[in-house]
């Protein structure tokens, strides 16, 4: 279940009660407003919402259950799909402009990146990261995938969660490099403007010459398959490879980087 899913269950509830946006906002005493909102995946049903539409479109708790269903899933909505994907995957070139890619992080790491903002309650935090460790063994299974990493240098140098953290984070990082199946480069602040300033990615190859490309950004990320779209992040790929530093180069400069040995 995710939003989208319950926004369709919505609507089709309506269109079967033959209600319209402005007669289910009259009868719960909602604005038309927030109705068209939420259908139009603007604005978040809140559970008052769905009890009330359950009532006035007689569907039986339908929509509140399905939104309790949602609420209980440990990451966000659009990113259900991708854990699967991600493990059918061949190959994954991962790009990421400020942060360790999570596949990459260390415990400590992770959980500063989750609870930086304080946006999550704890128990929250705690799924959260518990569920991005448990993507890590991919990496360590009998035939992982193909993973290569590109990692700009000033993810490197950010101290999150304090030195050391960083430290045992970069340490990581030299560790996971040394696996058969994984290339790590970093790419130089000295390259300046580069192809995906805009953000990080994942290209996912998948069975069969299949890709699929998973974006996040501040509000919502997304999975996405269009040809236009990996096409061009594969062009990015490319460019971001050309600039990169060699795997020794990169494991040199992490290895200055770090406090201890």
């Amino acid at each position: 279940m995710n939003v989208e899913m319950w926004i369709r269950a919505l609507k089709a509830a309506r269109a079967g009660a033959d209600v319209s946006q402005e007669a289910l906002a009259a009868s719960i005493r909602w604005s038309p407003s927030t109705v068209a909102a939420i259908e139009t995946g603007r604005r978040r049903p809140t559970m008052e919402f769905a009890v009330a539409a359950d009532e006035a479109l007689g569907t039986g708790g339908l929509l509140a259950g399905l939104l309790k269903e949602d609420a209980g899933k440990v990451g966000p909505s659009w990113f259900e799909s991708w854990p699967v994907q991600e493990e059918r995957a061949v190959r994954l070139c991962c790009f990421e402009p400020c942060l360790v890619p999570g596949l990459l992080q260390t415990e400590e790491y992770a959980r500063a990146v989750v609870s930086a903002g304080g946006l999550y309650r704890d128990d929250r935090l705690d799924q959260i990261v518990t569920l991005r460790l448990a993507r890590q063994r991919l990496l360590h299974r009998e035939e992982p995938p193909d993973c290569v990493f590109v990692i700009d240098e000033s993810a490197l140098r950010r101290s999150v969660g304090g030195p050391a953290v960083m430290d045992r984070q970069l340490g990581r990082l030299l560790e996971v490099a040394d696996l058969p199946h994984v290339r790590l480069h970093v790419l130089p602040l000295a390259v300046g403007a580069h192809a995906s300033m805009g953000g990080g990615f994942v290209l996912a190859e998948l069975p069969g010459n299949d890709r699929l490309l998973c974006l996040d950004n501040a509000a919502r990320g997304q999975i996405a398959d269009y040809p236009e779209w990996t096409g061009l992040v594969q062009r990015k790929w490319e460019h971001l490879l050309g600039e990169a530093l060699s795997r020794a180069a990169s494991a040199d400069l992490i290895n200055k980087l770090k406090v201890t040995p």
